[in-house]
């Protein structure tokens, strides 16, 4: 168990480490950075976790080698800026950064702290893409098809009420920024005087904000497309679908299988393409039942919840961006079923509602042994073998993970949270 040191232990515990190759700078610490940490720590590639806080669950995860504080880049970009490179000298080495949250892409993306090699895009390609009213446009001229959306600082409230009815929807163009001030990236309003409520908000927090048609979507539709698209335009990727969600209609998802969808391919890599964007992206599409298709809701340019996923399902996304940046060597084997399920917000529905249970008791047997955890071991991808007589990873030594394999003819291989 890696214990979540202050600032300044921290820098004591990197000054003490020799390490063989650029360690892994994963922001923020919790579900997502824990995913990454997991991905990068099956080809030996030390971790570094950092966070404001030392509540989230990477740092008791064998798969992070070191973890600690630092300053939280939006209430300080220049202090975030100054503790990362701090890292860096005490380090001894470059660091590859991953952002798991827009705030921490961004401070990264704005402040390019020296000794940082920052495996995407830069800041205004990555702009380009989080901020929806660019997105939306890059959408509109491919012909991409998104729900229908109108920017408020364009029209009035009652304006964009009469084009698009009540119930609408209003959401930030960047969204970590609405969140931080309102308390969630998405408000839906009934009548014009609670869109007038959330405007003032907006207004008095200087962000952006855009009213949203309310669509109809099919509960279990939900699809993206995870991908990683190197530098010079290689693309991994596979279509996770999430088929439970927690709330069942607006919730994060709780269970995702690897889909086939080759319509959601074509229109995100067609949308990333066109941004000139490249690194690791989520691109999130609901299906519509009125205008029968998928429509592009967003595009996350950093790894999320289910990046777990892609590892299993042979396709390790954060390896194949540090690979992109380094001189380790990264090549899939091939893409197969899998399924991701994070057991908490599961374990919920299953006991609240009248949802389905999509796993098999040899799934659930896989789980409650952790079986589940050989899929990662199991079916290795192409990597550079350590160089000998080095020591790999870092000077201090962790445990193995012990686990086995869901057998595949009972289910997709399953991994867990």
């Amino acid at each position: 168990m890696t214990a979540f040191r202050s600032h300044d232990a921290l820098l004591e515990e990197l000054e003490a480490a020799t390490f063989d190759r650029p360690p892994a700078l994963v922001a923020n610490a919790h579900i997502t950075g824990l995913g990454v940490a997991r991905a990068l720590s099956a080809h030996d590639v030390p971790v570094i976790a950092v966070d404001r806080v030392g509540d989230g669950a990477a740092p008791p995860s064998q798969h992070v080698d070191y973890a600690g504080q630092v300053t939280y880049p939006l209430d300080d970009q220049a202090g975030f800026c100054a503790d990362v490179e701090a890292l860096t000298r005490a380090a001894g080495r470059e660091l590859v950064a991953f952002g798991c949250m827009d705030e921490w892409v961004h401070g990264f993306a704005d402040t390019e702290p020296d000794g940082v090699r920052l495996p995407f895009a830069g800041r205004d390609v990555v702009d380009a893409v989080l901020d929806k009213s660019s997105l939306y446009r890059i959408a509109e001229d491919l012909g991409v098809p998104y729900p229908e959306t109108l920017p408020l600082s364009e029209v009035t409230p009652d304006e964009a009420v009469d084009r698009l009815g009540l119930p609408l929807v209003v959401k930030p163009a960047l969204k970590r920024e609405f969140e931080e001030a309102v308390g969630t990236n998405v408000v839906e309003v009934a009548t014009v005087e609670e869109l007038l409520d959330v405007l003032d908000l907006a207004r008095e927090a200087g962000i952006e904000v855009m009213a949203q048609r309310k669509i109809a979507t099919v509960r279990g539709e939900d699809h993206s497309l995870a991908s990683h698209v190197g530098p010079d335009g290689d693309v991994l990727s596979l279509v996770g679908n999430a088929r439970v969600r927690n709330p069942l209609d607006f919730g994060t998802s709780c269970l995702v299988e690897r889909a086939e969808k080759p319509v959601i391919e074509e229109r995100a890599l067609a949308v990333l393409e066109a941004t000139g964007y490249h690194g690791i992206s989520e691109a999130e599409f609901v299906y519509c039942p009125d205008r029968e298709e998928y429509l592009l809701l967003d595009i996350n340019t950093r790894p999320w919840k289910w990046i777990d996923l892609t590892v299993t399902a042979g396709a390790n996304l954060p390896m194949a961006a540090y690979a992109s940046v380094t001189d380790a060597t990264y090549e899939s084997t091939g893409v197969h079923d899998a399924r991701w399920v994070f057991l908490p917000d599961y374990l919920d529905l299953l006991a609240t509602t009248d949802v389905r249970d999509r796993l098999t008791p040899e799934d659930w047997g896989a789980l409650v042994s952790g079986r589940f955890e050989a899929t990662r071991r199991s079916r290795p991808a192409s990597t550079a073998p350590p160089t000998p007589n080095r020591p790999t990873r870092c000077s201090r030594p962790r445990s193995g993970c012990a686990s086995t394999t869901v057998p595949a003819e009972h289910s997709p291989v399953l991994t867990g949270m």
